[in-house]
């Protein structure tokens, strides 16, 4: 796997939400690649197993997986508390999962709503919470929210997502607040398109055209792919991103 080596990760403890596809995988992936004792939890239990081949077979490493529902937080903290047994108190998490679902504003109700903050947002302070003592006690340690620029733009179709996602800036920067006298940094990345299998697959059925106008917005014209984002991860969570905290870092090749 190519690109930038940060020896400081090589050893170090990271979890990854929703770590098992999508941009949670790569972003497996490439911790893992750097020496990183990676922990993933994921809903999937096929992606789970499907992910950890795959980091043996390319890295040579073994990574530690539960399968959790990250809307129930009892268990998302068990979890936790299971997983850094196994792999050292963590020193870095990276809020990966999330889901965009689209529905009608006319459809929404408050169960669905209440639902996709749950998904999309909730999990990820409660995490943070979790893990942020065992930071404390290691020295420091640094945080990485995922956000999205859908709200930014305005995107019609997943309003509870868009809001969610919206939120997560704001969530970072009161964290960043909050964790930094404890040595602890949080910033998020928002990403743009990202050339996932789930969205390849829904531009196919839906809209085979929507990659192409997407790309006509971007100044940089090029697809963006999970690699993207999973760099930008590797260098928050690095001691070259020392001094960076409370910020969020778009990666959309150029469209907001």
């Amino acid at each position: 796997m190519t690109g930038a080596r940060y020896p400081d990760l090589e050893g170090r403890p990271v979890l990854v939400t929703g770590g098992a596809s999508g941009i949670g995988a790569s972003v497996t992936a490439h911790f893992a690649a750097q020496g990183a004792r990676v922990a993933v939890i994921d809903l999937d239990p096929a992606a789970l197993e499907r992910i950890a081949a795959t980091v043996k077979a390319e890295c040579g490493a073994s990574i530690e997986t539960a399968r959790v529902d990250l809307r129930d937080v009892a268990a998302l903290q068990a979890a936790l508390a299971d997983l850094a047994l196994r792999t050292g108190p963590f020193r870095v998490l990276v809020n990966n999962a999330g889901n965009d679902d689209r529905l009608p504003w006319h459809e929404v109700t408050p169960d669905y709503w209440d639902d996709r903050f749950a998904v999309n947002l909730r999990h990820q302070f409660f995490a943070a919470q979790a893990l942020a003592p065992a930071m404390r006690e290691g020295g420091g340690g640094a945080i990485v929210n995922l956000g999205s620029i859908s709200w930014m733009m305005g995107a019609a179709g997943l309003i509870a997502y868009t809001t969610a996602k919206s939120a997560i800036m704001g969530l970072t920067k009161s964290l960043a607040r909050e964790f930094g006298p404890l040595g602890i940094r949080v910033n998020s990345i928002a990403p743009g398109m990202i050339w996932t299998e789930k969205q390849i697959e829904r531009a196919k059925n839906d809209d085979p055209a929507k990659f192409d106008r997407y790309l006509e917005r971007q100044c940089i014209k090029e697809f963006l792919d999970p690699a993207d984002v999973a760099r930008m991860a590797l260098w928050l969570a690095s001691d070259e991103a020392r001094r960076c905290s409370g910020q969020t870092f778009i990666i959309d090749g150029g469209v907001v």
